[in-house]
């Protein structure tokens, strides 16, 4: 356990949670279950898959029995809920799951998803993703742009503020195949005052149009002022083959690199001043297109202003950054280039110092849950040589140390094993930092892998765990005691409503998760979605 803190006392089960199966104890599940595990992981089997496969019809067998039920109301207050509070790691499933109960027959389910879809599609992408999965449900039958989609669809763009629209609709101009002016078409959108109308106009007319249908010597708002000067400038940067002009615009209205033309995101000047404003998450994300073009080199003011930033408590606190995604950039940034593509760079020492510091900074933003956790760092060799599948260039043996440490330092209650055929103590600490974790782990190399001796081992000593983690590659192997039943056997013996996640870090699939026990999940891969899971998961949100 941690240094010199308290146990709390085992919380018996109760009888609606468990039932007797077969000598052990099994956390049943509902259909409103099902429901939640699929919003989070995309499925009802208790897996999560990092790549995951496209999302159908038969994914959806809970919903429509939801809805069968009288049910679907609740189903959609649910989806709501997930999505305004952000517990799922993608958010296809949210978009069919509520595509399924918007084309369902249920008439006041129906309304109730439709009255949601603004909420849930805050951003033109998720409109376009919401759009597809509706023509894709339909299977042929009808076209789905019936009254109660017009209207969803004109609310989500009447709701918004004109200047805010103004920008998402240049941003984002098309996904997936769609368009603005295809679904503004389709939606029969009529604008709520002159000031949207003037946005939705651009968008289906044009900015020629637009122009020509505005007359100077009519009175006009400040709104409408403000927003008529930004679509004109974001067209006249969308077009504009001039360097200054465009920078100019880029620190006159903010705009994103997606405003602008393609030729000039390779210029060193533009990428200056988009660098200004560019959100946290953004700047992590580029920085190694920034050193590829040489705006980031050594000693220079943008690397200073680069370093100054990430090494901000308060803009990493905003950000929401998990020290996971700090350690990918981190790792990426080192390589020196790209996942995919051509793009390489000489990595800048200060700058792997600031996202070092960085790493360790996040980790107080982390909210403890405050369950008792049992974590199993497989040890064998092969961890130290199996890739993550989902977070490129990271070894499974780094980022299940990584993972250690962040509940280390943020979990009062934790106690770290490692294990291959048997277990022992891992002899980590809060103090350490990675580097030091890393050696201590990769000393304690044994042999084969076994996922059921967390469980065996805490029900012999009487250890009372809330939440078993084992984090291993691709070795999901057990012994004589399947890890499932190794995990009734200790609920019923410590009399605690234990969970168990197996987060097989290197792999594509595997199954030891019982699908009918919702105290079990499996995680097929390891990305950046995975803690926010695995919190939300101790925390019976999934």
């Amino acid at each position: 356990m941690a240094e010199n803190s308290p146990v709390p006392q085992s919380q018996p089960l109760t009888a609606s949670q468990v039932c007797n199966n077969a000598g052990g104890y099994v956390w049943t599940l509902d259909d409103m279950d099902r429901l939640r595990r699929f919003l989070c992981l995309g499925s009802e089997t208790g897996t999560y898959y990092c790549k995951a496969k496209e999302l159908g019809l038969q994914n959806m067998e809970c919903i429509q029995k939801l809805i069968e039920d009288g049910r679907g109301e609740d189903v959609v207050k649910e989806i709501l809920e997930y999505s305004l509070e952000g517990r799922t790691a993608k958010q296809d499933p949210i978009l069919v799951a509520l595509v399924q109960c918007a084309r369902c027959e249920h008439v006041k389910v129906k309304q109730q998803a439709y009255e949601a879809m603004p909420k849930i599609c805050r951003i033109p992408t998720t409109l376009f993703q919401f759009v597809e999965f509706v023509e894709k449900i339909q299977g042929g039958f009808g076209t789905g742009w019936g009254r109660a989609q017009k209207r969803a669809i004109s609310r989500w763009y009447n709701e918004k503020n004109p200047r805010q629209l103004a920008y998402a609709v240049t941003k984002y101009r098309n996904r997936n195949g769609w368009t603005h002016r295809d679904i503004l078409r389709l939606g029969h959108v009529k604008p709520k005052d002159e000031v949207t109308g003037l946005v939705l106009k651009y968008v289906v007319k044009g900015w020629k149009e637009l122009d020509k249908s505005v007359k100077e010597d009519e009175e006009h708002s400040d709104s409408f002022k403000e927003v008529l000067t930004f679509l004109k400038d974001a067209e006249t940067a969308r077009l504009s083959t001039d360097q200054t002009e465009v920078i100019a615009l880029v620190e006159k209205h903010q705009f994103a690199w997606e405003h602008l033309p393609t030729q000039f995101l390779k210029s060193v000047d533009v990428w200056k001043a988009l660098l200004q404003s560019m959100p946290m998450t953004a700047m992590i994300r580029n920085l190694g297109k920034l050193t590829s073009i040489e705006l980031l080199k050594p000693l220079t003011e943008e690397t200073a202003l680069v370093c100054e930033r990430l090494r901000d408590e308060n803009r990493l606190r905003k950000a929401r950054v998990h020290p996971i995604h700090i350690l990918a950039a981190l790792y990426q940034y080192k390589k020196g280039k790209g996942h995919k593509g051509k793009l390489s760079w000489t990595p800048v020492q200060t700058i792997c110092d600031a996202l070092d510091d960085a790493f360790y900074k996040t980790f107080k933003f982390v909210e403890p849950t405050g369950k008792r956790f049992l974590l199993a760092l497989d040890v064998s060799g092969s961890m130290s040589c199996s890739g993550v599948n989902g977070i490129e260039n990271i070894m499974a043996r780094e980022a299940s140390a990584a993972m250690a440490m962040v509940t280390m330092r943020t979990e009062q209650n934790h106690y770290i094993m490692a294990f291959c055929d048997h277990l022992v103590d891992a002899g980590i600490n809060s103090k350490m930092r990675l580097d030091e974790v890393i050696r201590t782990v990769n000393s304690l190399n044994m042999g084969g892998t076994d996922c059921a001796l967390p469980m065996i081992h805490a029900r012999k000593k009487k250890i009372p765990v809330d939440v078993f983690i084992v984090y291993t590659d691709n070795e999901t192997w057990f012994g004589d005691v399947h890890p499932s039943q190794a995990l009734r056997d200790y609920r019923k013996a410590m009399k605690i409503d234990a969970k168990l996640i197996v987060a097989g870090m290197s792999a594509t699939s595997f199954s030891i998760a019982d699908p009918a026990d919702k105290g079990m999940l499996d995680i097929a891969g390891f990305d950046s979605n995975c803690p926010d899971l695995i919190r939300n998961f101790a925390l019976n949100l999934v």
